[in-house]
């Protein structure tokens, strides 16, 4: 494979000093984390990306990326998770029963504690999360698990929402995935593989109905997650080089996450996916039991054309206002989907500045540099929950 920017590089935050932390989760998975220290900060940052992604989501070289965006505006702190849903780890290409109730209870406890380890027990942590990582979070945070300063909440929280051919597909993929092609995982990498493999002819035949564009790559995840032509973001939104490089950035996945996701969207919400499994006893059955006793603010974010989980957040706001009025907040990106509000182009101008302001607003002080007067416009539109 011929590559344009190398896999999992950091140029695209320098003039920093990088460093992993591995930690292990109560049930026995090595994670890790990667922070990216330009200063010391009591107001610090952890970032979760979405299933089949990983970090690389938050620091491309190709454009101003949401690390050096934060940088740039004082939160010189900036750390991001792989969790067991990141492809820079191996736990997606096993036929597993995890479900976002594992990532809640046992992924994020130990990462705010390596945090907090590292960075000091008093610091203020913020958290942006992204799809079923954010979902995760939300669950982890509601859950009364974890406690963190303020959480930005993007695409999907606790009530997951998705289009028509949407539930057709997390009603039948799992089994066609596991006990029809006998695959272990799908993979948007399916169509270069090298030989004739099952995978490769499922990319060539999805490649048939995908004209939009010549990368199977963006076939592929349009099957993976969504419905459109593509469905996880705009082609206008994106650089060509990351069009062109979505094979990385986006990894393959086993498919029992899609079986909690399609639980929860017949169900009108997060609900746990195993309630009989003792290991997961301090989780409630239902995520919004103890909605009512969360101080913590959350900023639920989404683009307006989001494809993937249509308007979950939306939703969710709306729901939570009237369990807690006015504690939450709700910004809506025009022309936006579900993963350009990260990795398209232009997000640090149209974007970033949105949840910056929200940060700021929630930290410790004036520390931070840059306040809301010096931001540029944003086009985030807040609409009322529904």
């Amino acid at each position: 494979m011929a590559r344009e920017i190398p896999l999992y590089t950091l140029a695209g935050v320098p003039d920093c000093e990088t460093s992993t932390h591995p930690f292990s989760t109560g049930d026995g998975l090595g994670l890790s984390l990667l922070r990216f220290n330009k200063a010391p900060c009591r107001d610090v940052v952890m970032i979760c990306h979405g299933l089949t992604t990983s970090c690389d989501m938050f620091i491309m070289p190709e454009h101003e990326n949401l690390v050096r965006f934060l940088h740039a505006h004082g939160l010189t702190d900036v750390w991001t998770l792989d969790y067991r849903m990141s492809n820079r780890h191996p736990y997606n290409l096993l036929r597993h029963r995890y479900s976002m109730d594992h990532v809640a209870l046992f992924d994020f406890p130990p990462a705010l504690e390596a945090i907090r380890a590292a960075a000091g027990g008093d610091v203020r942590i913020h958290v942006i999360a992204h799809c079923l990582g954010s979902a995760s979070f939300t669950m982890s945070l509601f859950a009364g698990v974890v406690k963190v300063q303020s959480l930005i909440a993007n695409s999907v929280a606790l009530t997951p929402r998705v289009p028509g051919w949407s539930r057709v597909k997390l009603a039948l993929a799992p089994f066609l995935v596991e006990y029809v092609l006998q695959q272990p995982y799908v993979s948007p990498n399916w169509g270069s593989e090298p030989g004739l493999t099952t995978g490769k002819v499922v990319a060539k035949a999805l490649g048939l109905a995908h004209r939009e564009c010549d990368e199977s790559a963006c076939h592929m995840l349009s099957f993976m997650w969504g419905t459109g032509f593509p469905a996880l973001y705009s082609h206008d939104n994106l650089l060509p080089v990351t069009h062109r490089r979505g094979g990385d950035l986006y990894g393959a996945t086993a498919v029992n996450y899609h079986r909690h996701v399609n639980m929860m969207v017949k169900a009108g919400g997060a609900v746990k996916m195993y309630p009989k499994d003792p290991a997961l006893a301090p989780l409630p059955d239902d995520y919004f039991e103890r909605a009512g006793e969360v101080t913590t603010p959350v900023l639920f974010t989404t683009g307006i054309d989001n494809k993937v989980f249509t308007d979950s957040n939306i939703h969710c706001h709306g729901r939570l206002e009237k369990i807690a009025p006015g504690l939450h907040e709700l910004a809506v990106f025009d022309g936006y989907g579900h993963q350009d509000v990260f990795m398209g182009k232009d997000a640090a101008k149209e974007v970033f500045p949105r949840m910056l302001q929200f940060i700021e607003k929630h930290a410790g002080g004036s520390a931070l540099g840059t306040g809301p007067a010096a931001m540029p416009q944003l086009i985030a539109t807040p609409i009322e929950g529904s």
